[in-house]
């Protein structure tokens, strides 16, 4: 008797180690939050899968998606057709929450700016490079602007916050256009860099005079003032989730789900908005995984969205929701 519960115990340990599943992931930095909060779930529902996401940038979300090295990526800029021709891996953009990249800012005595978009390019550029320019006073009226040199912090890994937030200004700038461009990562004209959104949150945080750009919960959650921007409409903005499902809403969204939403028109829509997105191989190697990975996909579109809002992104709207959801079911 003693032998045979021994076998059983044995047996149902092998079982379970057999349906044991660990999942990885890495890429944008951006949707993280909302991510491990929904990974979280998914794993404590379904005993035995753990899904291990590392937030190391969208640059490095698409390259090690490509090279097969993780499950899936993930990014908040959309591949180009050529990154994806030349990716060793068959991959499809998955949009899961929206989000709005802000402008984050440390001048001691001052807690609220307008920032107009060819100021914050200008700033960018260094052709403002202290906080009482005439320019910036000029959309603050009655604020005590000090006379104190500009630090600029960018990220310094490969960034899809870092796409969001040049191709929103090379949308308003035809010099930054020309010049710096778009991309996640870019030949930055001055300034320091930090890796990661809380990076740059971080020496945000500990310089004064600094100014940079961060995805809203961090800036919210590290308690850092973040300015209003004008938008496309000419009305001034600060990101919230309600201008940035005004700006999804104006958007003429692709089979693929890759677009732009930035200095989106509508006089509600919050300029520096996004969608951000999941890179799931169509070609899966271990279709034990990618059952797992399907049924992951389904349960954040269906259960997860309902709680982006506490972690001020915008969900996906509800029509979107249900064209996503038929692109999953129709994954191997």
């Amino acid at each position: 008797m003693k032998k045979s519960l021994l076998v059983l115990a044995l047996f149902v340990c092998a079982l379970g180690a057999a349906q044991a599943q660990k999942l990885t992931a890495a890429g944008a930095t951006f949707p993280a939050p909302i991510y491990s909060r929904w990974f979280g779930e998914y794993s404590s529902a379904h005993p035995g899968v753990e899904v291990n996401y590392q937030p190391i940038g969208s640059g490095g979300g698409i390259k090690q998606a490509c090279s097969g090295v993780v499950d899936f990526g993930a990014s908040d800029m959309p591949m180009t057709d050529d990154l994806l021709k030349s990716c060793g891996v068959k991959l499809i953009h998955i949009p899961t929450v929206l989000g709005a990249v802000v402008p984050i800012f440390n001048i001691p005595g001052v807690s609220d700016l307008r920032f107009s978009p060819d100021v914050l390019a200008d700033i960018y550029l260094s052709k403002i490079t202290n906080w009482n320019d005439p320019r910036i006073a000029r959309d603050n009226p009655g604020a005590h602007l000090p006379d104190q040199r500009i630090i600029v912090v960018h990220r310094s890994d490969g960034s899809g916050t870092t796409f969001i937030w040049t191709d929103y200004l090379g949308k308003v700038s035809s010099d930054w256009k020309t010049g710096p461009g778009s991309g996640t990562a870019i030949n930055w004209p001055a300034g320091v860099g930090g890796k990661g959104n809380d990076g740059v949150a971080g020496l945000v945080r500990q310089l004064p005079g600094a100014i940079g750009y961060v995805e809203l919960i961090y800036a919210l959650q590290n308690h850092i003032n973040f300015g209003a921007i004008r938008n496309s409409s000419g009305n001034w903005l600060k990101a919230s989730i309600e201008g940035v499902t005004a700006a999804a809403a104006t958007a003429k969204i692709p089979p693929d789900y890759r677009v732009s939403i930035t200095n989106a028109p509508g006089p509600n829509s919050y300029p520096v908005s996004s969608f951000t997105y999941l890179l799931i191989p169509t070609q899966p190697k271990d279709m034990g995984k990618e059952k797992i990975i399907k049924d992951m996909l389904s349960w954040s579109i269906k259960s997860g969205e309902s709680e982006v809002s506490i972690l001020s992104y915008a969900p996906l709207p509800e029509g979107l929701q249900q064209r996503v959801l038929q692109t999953i079911y129709a994954l191997p």
